[in-house]
C-alpha cells in the first residue's frame, strides 16, 4: 500500500512541472500504424513517447489536424482504444494501458481507504470530481492475487459511472464452435449472464479489480482476474470435459428462458435429444418440437405443423439460412434435417426477429455445425429403418474442415425380399445428403459453404411413380469490423419439386412435374453501440421462380393432352432494424422494424374480373398481358417487432409483445394435411399476401436454483387473407386457379403451460397448450361463404394438446425414458344424408369441419444403454431399445365414407395401430 502511495505521489510532483501542453500542433497521417503514427509525432515535435510495442494495435491510421494541442490529438487517436496518456514535464508522454496517472488525490482518499462507512449505500454513479482512482493492487477485503490479471476497458476521469460492460465470446478451443449457455458470474456482486446461440454475453460489473467465474456443461470451468476500468471486450475458449450429461434438456441457457427480451422462443439441443423415444427409432428434430407447448401437427404421420394456429406454410424453415420447402420424409414419418450435422434449432412462435420475415406464424432457424478442425471424427448409427453417418475432418488444421453427412432408408431392399409380389414390386426409400465447408481466413474473416439434397421416391402400384426432393445451397461470408461491429454477407438458393410419373403401357400414361426455386442476397449487421442499445439491422432481397405444373404424355400411345402453365416470377425486398435496449437491470425492450416489398412480376397474363363479382370465366372482363420483368402488382408494408422484458423478482420475468408479419407465397392444397404434391402460388392481381397481427404475454419463473423451469405464456393472433380452397375445388394443374381459391380471415388464440425439471435423476417436461384456430369466409355471394360466412375450425384446431416426456438416469450407462401425447382429434367434415334430384341419388355433407375424428393418445418409452466412459478408445457408443405407441391404441388418421347396400359406413385409417419395437445402435468416434 504505502509502495502505491508513494508512487503516486511521485507522480503528481512531477506532473506538477508540466508546461507548454497547449502549444498548437498541425499534422496528418496517411494510412499509418499506431506506433509508426506515435514515431512522426516524436519526430515532428519536441515530445517523448513512452510505452510497450504489444499495446499498440495494427490498424491503420488516416486523419490530419490543425491548430490542436498535443493532448486533443492524443484523446483523438487512442478513441477507440484502451491507451490512456500522461504528459510530464511538458514533453514526456507517458503511455498506460486502461488507468489514468493521476496528479492528485481526492481530499477524503485515505478515509475511502481505511475508514469505510458504517451506512454504506451502493451507488451507481457519483460526481466526478470526486471519483476515486482504480488501484491494481487492491480490492474488496484487501486480498492480494498472484494469478495473471486482465486489464478490461480505458478509464475516464470524466465519466462519473462507476459500473462498466463487459462483452465477448466463448468458443470451443478445439472446434473453435461458438459455446451456447455458458454461465458468466461475477464473484461477489451476484451479477451473471449466460451466451447465446452466437456464444455471445454481455455483463454488467462494478469498476475495479473483480473476479469472474465460467462454466458450462462439458466444458472445463475457468476463473479470470480482472481490472475493470471501463466498457471492453473478453473472450474465452474452453476445452471440453469428459463429464457424462444426467438430464434431458431442451434449452441450454441456463436463464435464458426468464432474462431474453423475445418472448415465445424455444430451443432444442440437438445432442440431448437421443433418449427420446421417437418412430422407428429416428431423431427427429420436428417431432421433438411438437413436445412442446404451440407447436402441433394435424395427426400422425402428417407433413407439416402448425405453430400457434397457424397453417404449415405459415412455418419459415431455415437450414443456414436457406430455405427448405418440405422437412419431412415419407410423408411426414421422418425429419428431411440430419440430426448429427445439426448444431442447435431456434423456434420463434412469438415475436419473431426483425431479420426474418416471408411467414405469419414461426421461422425454424436451425444450424449445420462446423467440421472439427483438429482430427477426423465421425457418428453413425444402424436402425431398422434407417442408417445414418456424418464424418468430420480437419482440411487445413486450426483454419478449415469439412463435414459430411448422409442418411438412406434401405426399405427398398426389405420390400424387394419379401414373397408378397405387389410389395416385392412397390418403392418406398428417401436418403439425404449434406456437406458443410467452413475456412478461418483470418480472425476477422472467415466462410461457411453449405449443400444439402434430400429426395424420395415411392409409388403405390407398380404402374406410377412419385419422386419429390429439396435443395438447398448457402454461401456465409463473416466480416468482424472491430470489437462493436461485424457484418454476414449471405446467399443462398433453395428448390423443391416432384414429378408424378405414371407408365402402365396405356393411353393414359404420363408425366407430370412441379418446382419453386428461390435465390436470396442478404447483409446483415450487429453493432455493439453501448452496454445499453444492441443494433441488427440489414436489407435482403429475394427472386421467385415458380414452373407451376406440367403434364406430357409419356412416349407410346398415350393420348394425354400435354399441358404447360405459364411461369411465375416475384421480387420480395426488405430493409430491418432492431435494437435490443437495455433501460436498466429490471427493465429492457427489443424493437424492431422490417419494411418489405413483393412484386410479381411478368412474362405473364393476368386475367380481371368484374368488381363485387364471384371469379369465374362468366366474370371475367378482361386480360392484360406483361412482358419480361415487368411489374404486375406490387404489394409491401411496414412490420413492428416490439417485445418487452420486466424482471419482478431475479428469477420471475413478465414479458409481453407484439409483431405483425406478411407472406407473399401461399400453398394450394384440397387435402386435410400437408402433402408432397402441395403446390405453391406467388401473390398476383388476383391473390393478396397474407397478413397476421399477434400479441402475447407471458410470465416466467426459474424454481431451485434453476432446477424447475415454469412459463405460461397466452397469445392472440388475426390473420387476413388466409387462403382456401371451394368445394370441389381443382388446383392442380389450373390455369385460373384463382376461381377455385377464397381468401378470408382467421383467429387463433390460447395459452400454454411449459414445466421443466433439468437436474437430477429424473428430468424431462410437461407441456400443455389449450388453443383454439378459427378461420371465416364470408364474401359478398353464397358461393364464397364457406358455413354460412360464421367462423369455424380450421383442419388443425385441437383445443387440448398434453406432452409429458421423462428420462430417468439410473447411473451414468442405464437410463429410462418415456413420453405419453393427448390431443383433441381434429375436425373432420362428415356425411349426414342423401337426397334424389332429377332421378339421381347425392350424399350430403354438414357444415366444414363441424365433427371432430376420436382423441389421440399414445405412450412410447426406451431404454437406453451407454457403453463404458473411458477416454482412451476408437469410439463411444450406445443401443436405443424402444417401443412405440405402447398401448397399442388404434388412433385415426382420419375418417373415410363409403356406401355399401344404401347405406354410408365410416371407416377408420391408421398409421401406427400396434406397438412398433426397435433397437438403434449409435457410436460416435
Amino acid at each position: 500500500m504505502k509502495y502505491i502511495l508513494s508512487t503516486l505521489l511521485i507522480l503528481g510532483f512531477y506532473c506538477g512541472f508540466a508546461q507548454a501542453i497547449d502549444e498548437q500542433l498541425s499534422l496528418s497521417f496517411d494510412n499509418l500504424s499506431m506506433k509508426e503514427a506515435l514515431v512522426k509525432l516524436q519526430e515532428g515535435t519536441d515530445y517523448t513517447f513512452y510505452y510497450v510495442d504489444d499495446w499498440l494495435d495494427t490498424h491503420s491510421i488516416s486523419k490530419s489536424y490543425t491548430g490542436m494541442s498535443i493532448n486533443e490529438i492524443l484523446n483523438d487517436l487512442f478513441a477507440e482504444t484502451n491507451l490512456n496518456h500522461h504528459i510530464m514535464d511538458g514533453k514526456r508522454v507517458v503511455l498506460t494501458k486502461g488507468s489514468i496517472i493521476y496528479d492528485a488525490l481526492p481530499e477524503d482518499f485515505f478515509r475511502t481507504l481505511d475508514e469505510p462507512s458504517i451506512d454504506s449505500v451502493v451507488v451507481e454513479s457519483i460526481d466526478a470530481r470526486d471519483i476515486m482512482p482504480i488501484l491494481q493492487g487492491t480490492e474488496q477485503g484487501g486480498t492480494r492475487q498472484t494469478r495473471e490479471i486482465v486489464k478490461i476497458g480505458k478509464e475516464d476521469r470524466n465519466n462519473p459511472n462507476r459500473f462498466a460492460t463487459l462483452q465477448g465470446y466463448a468458443i470451443n478451443s478445439v472446434t473453435q464452435q461458438p459455446i451456447q449457455g455458458l454461465a458468466l458470474v461475477v464473484k461477489g456482486s451476484g451479477q451473471g449472464t449466460t451466451t447465446n446461440a452466437q456464444g455471445f454475453y454481455s455483463i454488467r460489473m462494478p469498476l475495479g479489480r473483480q473476479q469472474i467465474e465460467v462454466s458450462a456443461l462439458g466444458y472445463r470451468g475457468e476463473q479470470r482476474e480482472l481490472i475493470v476500468y471501463g466498457d471492453g471486450q473478453l473472450s474465452f475458449e474452453l476445452t471440453e470435459s469428459f463429464e457424462v450429461l444426467d438430464e434431458v434438456v431442451v434449452e441450454g441457457d441456463r436463464n435464458r428462458n426468464i432474462e431474453e427480451t423475445i418472448g415465445g422462443v424455444l430451443q432444442i439441443e440437438i445432442k440431448e435429444i437421443k433418449n427420446i423415444p421417437l418412430v422407428l427409432g429416428e431423431r427427429d428434430i420436428f417431432k421433438v418440437a411438437t413436445t412442446l407447448p404451440g407447436v402441433t401437427t394435424a395427426g400422425e404421420g402428417a407433413s407439416g405443423f402448425n405453430v400457434r394456429g397457424g397453417k404449415t406454410d405459415q412455418n419459415l424453415i431455415l437450414l443456414d439460412h436457406a430455405v427448405i420447402y418440405n422437412p419431412s420424409h415419407f410423408f411426414g414419418l421422418f425429419s428431411a434435417i440430419n440430426p448429427f450435422t445439426s448444431n442447435n434449432v431456434d423456434i420463434y412462435k412469438g415475436n419473431i426477429p426483425a431479420e426474418h420475415g416471408g411467414r405469419l406464424s414461426s421461422v425454424f432457424d436451425i444450424h449445420t455445425k462446423d467440421g472439427n478442425d483438429q482430427k477426423f471424427s465421425g457418428e453413425a448409427s444402424i436402425g431398422p429403418v434407417t442408417g445414418n453417418l456424418t464424418l468430420e475432418t480437419p482440411l487445413i488444421k486450426d483454419k478449415s474442415s469439412l463435414v459430411v453427412g448422409g442418411r438412406a432408408t434401405y426399405s427398398n431392399w426389405i420390400l424387394r425380399s419379401l414373397e408378397d409380389e405387389d410389395l416385392k414390386n412397390s418403392e418406398a426409400s428417401f436418403f439425404d445428403v449434406i456437406a458443410k465447408y467452413n475456412y478461418k481466413i483470418n480472425k476477422n474473416n472467415d466462410i461457411k459453404v453449405m449443400g444439402y439434397y434430400s429426395r424420395d421416391a415411392f409409388n403405390v402400384t407398380r404402374d406410377s411413380l412419385q419422386t419429390y426432393s429439396n435443395r438447398s445451397v448457402s454461401l456465409q461470408w463473416n466480416h468482424k469490423f472491430s470489437e462493436k461491429s461485424k457484418g454476414d454477407l449471405i446467399f443462398t438458393s433453395s428448390q423443391y419439386k416432384f414429378d408424378i410419373n405414371f407408365d402402365a403401357n396405356s393411353v393414359g400414361d404420363f408425366d407430370l412435374k412441379y418446382d419453386i426455386e428461390e435465390t436470396l442476397l442478404k447483409l446483415k449487421m450487429k453493432y455493439l453501440y453501448n452496454a445499453s442499445h444492441s443494433f441488427d439491422y440489414g436489407i435482403s432481397g429475394k427472386l421467385y421462380n415458380v414452373n407451376p405444373g406440367s403434364i406430357e404424355p409419356l412416349a407410346g400411345e398415350s393420348i394425354v393432352d400435354p399441358v404447360f402453365l405459364p411461369k411465375e416470377k416475384g421480387l420480395e425486398a426488405a430493409a430491418f432494424i432492431s435494437d435490443d435496449f437495455k433501460i436498466n437491470d429490471r427493465l429492457s425492450i427489443n424493437a424492431g422494424l422490417r419494411y418489405s416489398w413483393y412484386a410479381a412480376l411478368g412474362e405473364s397474363v393476368q386475367r380481371i374480373y368484374a368488381e363485387g363479382q364471384p371469379k369465374s370465366e362468366e366474370t371475367l372482363v378482361e386480360t392484360q398481358t406483361f412482358d419480361t420483368n415487368e411489374v404486375i402488382k406490387s404489394y409491401g408494408g411496414l412490420e413492428a417487432r416490439l417485445s418487452t422484458r420486466y424482471f419482478l423478482t431475479p428469477s420471475l420475468s413478465a414479458k409481453a409483445s407484439y409483431n405483425n408479419t406478411f407472406q407473399y407465397v401461399h400453398t394450394l392444397s384440397n387435402n386435410t394435411t400437408a402433402s408432397p404434391t402441395d403446390t405453391w402460388k406467388l401473390s398476383d392481381i388476383n391473390i393478396e399476401p397474407q397478413r397476421a397481427d399477434q400479441f402475447a404475454l407471458g410470465l416466467h419463473k426459474n424454481i431451485n436454483d434453476n432446477e424447475y423451469e415454469l412459463s405460461i405464456e397466452s397469445y392472440y393472433k388475426k390473420f387476413s387473407n388466409i387462403l382456401d380452397y371451394k368445394t370441389g375445388a381443382n388446383l392442380l394443374l389450373n390455369e385460373t386457379v384463382e376461381t377455385n381459391v377464397l381468401q378470408g380471415d382467421g383467429k387463433s388464440y390460447g395459452v400454454e403451460l411449459l414445466i421443466k425439471k433439468n437436474q437430477g435423476k429424473i428430468n424431462g417436461w410437461l407441456g400443455y397448450t389449450y388453443a383454439r384456430s378459427l378461420i371465416k369466409f364470408d364474401g359478398n355471394l353464397e358461393e364464397e361463404r364457406i358455413n354460412g360466412g360464421e367462423y369455424f375450425s380450421s383442419n388443425f384446431d385441437k383445443p387440448h394438446d398434453f406432452s409429458l416426456v421423462t428420462n430417468y438416469k439410473f447411473n451414468r450407462r442405464f437410463s429410462l425414458s418415456a413420453n405419453f401425447v393427448y390431443q383433441t382429434g381434429r375436425p373432420v367434415t362428415y356425411p349426414v344424408g342423401n337426397y334424389v334430384y332429377e332421378g339421381k341419388e347425392y350424399t350430403f355433407y354438414s357444415d366444414r369441419n363441424k365433427f371432430r375424428i376420436p382423441d389421440y393418445y399414445r405412450l412410447d418409452v426406451s431404454f437406453n444403454i451407454e457403453g463404458n466412459h473411458k477416454i482412451k478408445k476408437f469410439a463411444h457408443s450406445f443401443w436405443n431399445i424402444s417401443v412405440y405407441n405402447v398401448l397399442g391404441r388404434n388412433n385415426p388418421f382420419s375418417v373415410f365414407f363409403v356406401t355399401e347396400e344404401g347405406q354410408i359406413k365410416a371407416y377408420k385409417s391408421s398409421i401406427f395401430a400396434i406397438p412398433i419395437p426397435t433397437i438403434t445402435y449409435n457410436f460416435k468416434f
